[in-house]
């Protein structure tokens, strides 16, 4: 396997405060130089990232990239589906096992944070192939997000007026997309870092308006309560009655618990171009998780108070495909409670996550395809960076693939967005199934090289066990999510093809990289653990803090580590 011969970080310029270039700590790339000389050219597949993402930058990132319209429009689907108390059961199950993702990520990415880093260790240490399919797969599953997000932007937009034809809405939305994205890293980091602030004030204000109109604070004045778990009750039929119609319900809700949560890779993704990073991914990993989970557990619990699962609006508003805040739990219970103004501040902030995960989408899809170059399984041109570290060609394709959202032309944007959400749930699955899978082989590969786990810098306190938790399920619910075509009278073609086009494609980019370049499994004692150590070594250990501009520079690190 070809590797990036250093982590030089050139690829994303300053994130926050602009700081003096003396007081600047050196690049990977400059540690070389000293070390080997100056060379007339770099090399093609060098890593060209700077180290500007601060910990607060990242953790954002990693928050804004994972809620998105999931957790306030779609979730509703899910309580109609399953009720209350599947849909609560579900979310707090699958946080358990995104734990499981995060701790395995976590202990791999701090030991070697580089471009890319699960996707080319699944390439470093299991098999050349396996990274292929394994950076193809993820790269797909974000590109194709960026047009879902940007479908949902039109949708959430069109809720206060349809009079703008949609293409004009698409248009502008992408060209955003390309001036946050194509500038340094400090307006991409700036940018995500005040959107996903946005996006945590409107689910913590949703959460306050759960708890007072529930017990009086309304204009109604009824304190409702937990009235809806008790009339109609927790659990709803799904497809069949009986218990078998209430486990189907949950396995909805499991479902859309498993597209809804991610968080691990986002941050994960980060790393190349995180400042210390030994210290900074650690902590952001563990926060980001830790108040996903807050956001996730909770907003389940709220929406399942807010409104009853058989809501008629709800139904309706879902079936119809109504636009923005229309199909929201959160919006139908305001206008029950004959609240006018909230619906519409809570759609516009909706629009700003719907904006922010895609452009997170937008920044993730590119810095995958950027690996996959390095490494050599992208055409090298994609390797090209500007001054201020930006893998242009790499985000120009991910704009490309999100002229996609052009399809709303003349599709409805409901079925453009069942297109999407079909196509990548599965891929976001067999993701994290690579991620445990890496992580079992980077703990044989440890053992068989005699590496202690106390020399690491970071280690899992779920062990081996929590790559096999994590594997085990991630897998069977890539498998069960389209379960609904195999049901008797259910079949549908495009359900299922936009359901396992993923899974069938995967092992076909494997099997199709294995017999071109000849490539085998890495044994244990074989993985290379070293490329690349010793630069970020040298990097951390050089690292000079600069002094923050300003008392809110200083506020902001301390507040997020």
């Amino acid at each position: 396997m070809t590797s990036a011969s250093s982590i030089s970080h050139h690829c994303l310029d300053a994130v926050g405060e602009k700081e003096d270039t003396d007081a600047r700590p050196p690049s990977v790339s400059a540690l070389s130089t000293l070390e080997s000389g100056p060379t007339t050219r770099p090399n093609p597949s060098q890593d060209e990232t700077h180290r500007k993402l601060k910990s607060r930058h990242i953790q954002l990132i990693g928050i804004g990239g994972t809620i998105g319209t999931a957790l306030y429009v779609q979730i509703g689907r899910a309580l109609m589906q399953g009720g209350p108390a599947s849909l609560l059961i579900a979310f707090t199950f699958w946080c358990t096992v995104i734990l499981a993702v995060n701790a395995c990520v976590a202990e791999m990415v701090t030991y070697l944070p580089i471009s890319s880093p699960f996707i080319r260790f699944a390439g470093r240490y299991v098999d050349d192939a396996f990274g292929v399919a394994a950076g193809w797969n993820f790269f797909i599953f974000e590109a194709a997000l960026v047009p879902f997000e940007v479908v949902a932007c039109n949708l959430i937009i069109s809720y206060w007026t349809s009079s703008i034809h949609v293409a004009i809405i698409i248009a502008i939305i992408l060209v955003i997309y390309a001036t946050v994205n194509l500038f340094a890293v400090k307006w991409y980091g700036e940018s995500e870092f005040w959107m996903a602030l946005g996006k945590m004030v409107l689910i913590l204000g949703l959460m306050a308006f759960t708890f007072v109109t529930m017990v009086g604070g309304n204009p109604k004045r009824d304190a409702y309560g937990f009235r809806y778990w008790k009339d109609p009750g927790p659990f709803a039929e799904h497809i069949r009655t009986g218990d078998l119609g209430r486990f189907l319900g949950f396995l909805a809700c499991l479902i859309q618990a498993s597209f809804t949560i991610a968080g691990p890779d986002y941050v994960a993704m980060a790393a190349g171009e995180a400042v210390k990073p030994r210290v900074t991914m650690p902590h952001a990993f563990n926060a980001v998780f830790y108040r996903l989970t807050f956001f996730f557990v909770l907003g389940s619990l709220c929406v399942g108070i807010v409104i009853p699962h058989t809501e008629s609006t709800l139904k309706d508003a879902l079936s119809a495909g109504k636009p923005g805040a229309a199909a929201s739990p959160y919006v139908i219970a305001m206008n029950r409670l004959d609240i006018s103004v909230l619906p519409h501040i809570v759609n516009a902030l909706i629009l700003t996550a719907a904006f922010s995960a895609g452009n997170s989408y937008v920044f993730c899809a590119s810095r995958s395809l950027y690996g996959l170059a390095l490494e050599g399984k992208a055409p090298s041109v994609l390797t090209k960076c500007t001054k201020q570290g930006v893998p242009v060609y790499c985000v120009l394709v991910v704009l490309v693939i999100g002229l996609l959202s052009f399809l709303q032309v003349s599709n409805s944007a409901a079925v453009v967005l069942s297109w999407f959400v079909s196509l990548v749930t599965a891929s976001q699955l067999i993701n994290y199934s690579v991620i445990s899978f890496t992580f079992l082989a980077w703990r044989n590969a440890l053992a068989a090289q005699n590496i202690p786990l106390e020399s690491l810098p970071y280690t899992s306190k779920l062990g081996k066990w929590g790559g096999y938790y994590a594997l085990t399920f991630t897998l069977v619910m890539a498998f069960v999510g389209g379960y609904t075509v195999f049901l008797p009278g259910k079949w549908d073609v495009p359900t299922f093809l936009f359901s396992y086009t993923m899974i069938g494609l995967f092992p076909v980019m494997f099997m199709g990289w294995k017999a071109l370049n000849k490539c085998k499994w890495r044994r244990p004692e074989e993985v290379d653990l070293l490329t690349n150590k010793a630069e970020v070594d040298a990097y951390e250990r050089d690292y000079v803090d600069p002094i923050p501009r300003n008392v809110v520079s200083k506020y902001w690190d301390k507040l997020f580590g």
